[in-house]
């Protein structure tokens, strides 16, 4: 069993070793599924973030000083070992996020995606020629790495969120210090295990266990730290880019969302049911792409509705491949979910389904809750505006395509969203006109692919866009390089 080759107690890798926090420390990880303590993981402070990123800085010169090709080609052998292990890594992110073996193996799937694609851009790290008004000057650009990047990710999706940073950041000649996700501290380790393999050089890549104030704001706080690249909530978001913008620090932010997907009274509704309940309800929820607000043309709502009611009863919630969905990541976001329903309900919203913690023999231990949709929430109430990142959705009533865009946009959130219609008008209209930083028809809201730019608007994040070509731009700078010729020598 994989569990067995984790270690005890999970650790750091600084400088290409695996060491123990200096003070000692240690907390406990929680099984999402059982609720018992599965391992235990150093606790990092402020002085092993001064390592971590003092090895960064003393490594990243040499690997920086590699071509981009040769950088490509350590990267795509980084890649080639998580295919080569890609079973290990998928049971490492189900232990620690609840998830079913089958989904952790498509998320895996996705991050090794992710590699091989950003691997490859070693062979096309472009800048740009272009005409100079002077004669016998010519002008181009070049790219070059910014230096020491802090990576900070969240918990959902976790080797799919290090893949998204670590290789952008590699590839361009940065080192690294990624700071992993709290919950889910041993998917980080396994891929420093992998990366180490690979041939990472000692240093490039450091690997720091521990809690957010305790680790991640030192990391954001540090002067040797030349780019912070944080996914996560808005909130922690605000704090990252006060800190790190206080010193010229270049930050990328990728926040919460609040996505709509409209269901057009001309939409197939098969198929709007499908998608809605793959991006409401997979990975419980926790996906910031997930479809948490459901407007409905009117004159097919109820309609609607009931078939959604119909299918989610249907939902097997669980950690196994026969499970559609299965715990959220710890007992505070059980709680916190908990809580923000009871206030839907406390402001006049019905909880047509789910709402409550599933208590049954299977899930009593675990942090499971029912998959749940509300009505009647205005859409100006708590629940419509806020971020919950749990399987909850809500459902909301629209007369028209105008009604509908109208209500998508009113959200100080601009992530994904998704239509269903037949009406190429609406489409396109759609596409256009909402505020979104992902637009989708016929879809869901979530489901973005690696060599595509992803990011939000408004107070889903600060305008950069990770992965894709245009992660190059978050983790390189651009030198103008002129050259003036000497016409007499020539």
């Amino acid at each position: 069993m994989i569990e067995e080759s984790i270690p005890g107690t999970v650790p750091n890798w600084i400088g290409g070793e695996q060491s123990e926090a200096l003070s000692g420390k240690v907390f406990d990880k929680v099984s999402p599924h059982s609720g018992r303590p599965v391992y235990q993981v150093v606790r990092s402070l402020a002085d092993d973030i001064e390592r971590a990123v003092g090895a960064a800085r003393e490594a990243q010169p040499d690997w920086a000083g590699l071509t981009p090709v040769r950088r490509g080609e350590v990267l795509y052998a980084l890649a080639r070992l998580m295919r080569r292990d890609q079973q290990d890594l998928a049971a490492v992110v189900a232990l620690e996020t609840g998830m079913s073996f089958a989904a952790a193996m498509g998320e895996t799937g996705a991050a090794i995606a992710q590699g091989e694609f950003m691997a490859g851009e070693g062979r096309r790290l472009y800048g740009r020629t272009t005409g100079s008004a002077t004669p016998h000057r010519y002008a181009s650009t070049i790219r070059q790495p910014v230096g020491v990047a802090g990576l900070i990710i969240a918990a959902n999706t976790p080797i799919a969120n290090v893949a998204w940073k670590v290789f952008p950041a590699l590839i361009c000649g940065n080192a690294a210090v990624l700071k992993a996700a709290e919950d889910t501290p041993a998917t980080a380790w396994l891929f420093g295990r992998i990366a180490q393999e690979a041939g990472v050089p000692a240093g490039v890549l450091n690997i720091i266990q521990g809690q957010g104030e305790e680790a991640g704001a030192p990391l954001v706080a540090h002067p040797g730290v030349d780019v912070v690249s944080f996914t996560g909530s808005t909130a922690v978001g605000r704090r990252i880019a006060t800190v790190a913008g206080a010193r010229l620090a270049r930050v990328s932010l990728e926040l919460g969302g609040k996505n709509a997907l409209v269901v057009c009274d001309d939409a197939d509704l098969e198929n709007a049911l499908n998608w809605t309940l793959l991006a409401a309800f997979s990975n419980a929820g926790q996906r910031c792409a997930a479809a948490s607000r459901i407007i409905v043309f009117d004159a097919i709502y109820e309609q609607f509705r009931d078939r959604l009611v119909e299918r989610v009863r249907l939902l097997r919630v669980g950690p196994d491949d026969a499970d559609d969905l299965g715990p959220v990541i710890n007992q505070r976001q059980l709680d916190n979910l908990l809580a923000f329903i009871a206030r839907a309900k406390a402001a006049g919203a019905t909880v047509t389904l789910g709402g409550r913690r599933l208590d049954d023999e299977a899930h009593a231990k675990g942090f499971y809750l029912a998959p749940t949709i509300i009505e009647g929430a205005g859409p100006q109430d708590e629940i419509s505006v806020t971020e919950l990142f749990g399987p909850v959705t809500c459902l909301y009533r629209a007369s028209t395509f105008a009604e509908a865009l109208r209500m998508a946009n009113d959200s100080p959130y601009g992530l994904t969203a998704a239509i269903h219609t037949r009406s190429i008008h609406r489409a396109t209209e759609f596409t256009q006109r909402v505020q979104a930083g992902v637009a989708v028809v016929n879809g869901g809201t979530h489901g973005s692919e690696p060599h595509m730019p992803f990011g939000g608007l408004k107070q889903s994040g600060n305008g950069s866009r990770e992965p894709g070509t245009e992660a190059l731009d978050v983790y390189s700078e651009l030198k103008d390089v002129y050259v003036h010729c000497d016409p007499g020598d020539l």
